[in-house]
């Protein structure tokens, strides 16, 4: 399963027109500048994705991760926030159990979301089970018992996104800004150009307008907006499942220059997924080899060169924060 391709194909709010301003120039970043956000989906899922996503953060250069918190591992990474107060960390709103031999539940109980239980008391497996089986009340009471056990921890979250794509469905997406404003947290949302996406998502004048209208919501309600957003490095996975730490460094890093080539001038969000892989991790899913070579691309001093040479500036949700507030 690519669970960001499978994002990208459920969008059916996609592609927003052409700004003459993008989002970036409203935050007050250089026109013509690419400015991107690092972003680590998934921390929290177990060791290996908080491993990983400490390495790419402290060894290397990426600069956001958002917190699966049904799952496991969370209570260790929250640890390691609290020790790092300055990385941005948000809430990666789970309402899909994807895996067949690891499996998550939903935090707000069988009693209050009977929707968002399979039989086996877990999430569903795909989003479209999803769709079929909750009402938005089930996910927004989801939602914020998900914000509230982050808060738990002594933390506040930087941004909110969603795992899989569930909350970019028409069914949800209402509800997923509703949380966003009524919380004060800023969403992941592409309200700009969104020129990556309309690579890989067929986009209609209908989508592209209800995109552009949510983005402007966003906006005039306080929170950033990003121009675009791409996840498709979790395709991107080797052939040889016994390739060398050092090809598969150099297959990823590939292909985050040839992504970052691509990029258009705004504000963009690089979802990845990282993991310091184990053995153990092979017996949750078969991504393994993709999510460790994203951790090793963001380690490779080619990378930061590369971005470097490139003028490419790389921000922070702190930073979209406070550039917001002070943004007219």
């Amino acid at each position: 399963m690519k669970p960001i391709l499978l994002f990208l194909t459920l969008l059916t709010v996609t592609a927003a027109t052409a700004q003459d301003i993008t989002y970036a120039e409203k935050l007050g970043f250089p026109k013509g500048k690419k400015v991107i956000v690092l972003h680590i989906d998934d921390a929290g899922m177990s060791y290996e994705a908080n491993r990983g996503t400490i390495r790419a953060t402290e060894e290397g250069i990426a600069t956001s991760t958002s917190v699966m918190m049904p799952c496991g591992w969370v209570p260790q990474f929250m640890a390691y926030l609290k020790q790092h107060p300055t990385l941005d960390a948000g809430v990666h709103l789970t309402l899909t159990s994807e895996w067949d031999n690891y499996r998550w539940s939903p935090l707000a109980g069988k009693s209050v979301v009977p929707g968002l239980h399979d039989e086996q008391g877990a999430f569903w497996h795909s989003v479209a089970q999803v769709v079929q089986h909750a009402t938005p009340d089930e996910v927004e009471a989801e939602m914020r018992v998900q914000i509230a056990r982050f808060r738990a921890f002594g933390i506040e979250p930087t941004h909110l996104d969603s795992h899989m794509g569930t909350l970019f469905e028409p069914k949800f997406i209402e509800r997923y800004v509703k949380v966003g404003i009524s919380e004060r947290i800023p969403i992941l949302f592409p309200g700009g150009h969104a020129t990556l996406i309309k690579q890989v998502a067929k986009v209609d004048a209908g989508q592209q307008q209800m995109l552009a209208m949510i983005g402007q919501q966003l906006w005039k309600a306080g929170l950033p907006v990003f121009d675009d957003l791409d996840g498709t490095s979790y395709g991107w996975a080797p052939q040889n499942a016994n390739v060398s730490d050092e090809e598969l460094q150099k297959i990823k890093t590939d292909g985050f220059i040839n992504l970052f080539n691509r990029v258009q001038p705004g504000l963009t969000y690089i979802i990845m997924h990282c993991a310091d892989t184990t053995p153990t991790f092979g017996q949750i899913t078969s991504s393994g080899p993709t999510r460790r070579g994203d951790m090793l691309a963001m380690m490779d001093l080619r990378l930061k060169q590369y971005i470097q040479q490139q003028g490419i500036i790389v921000t922070t949700w702190r930073e979209l924060a406070d550039r917001r507030k002070a943004a007219k």
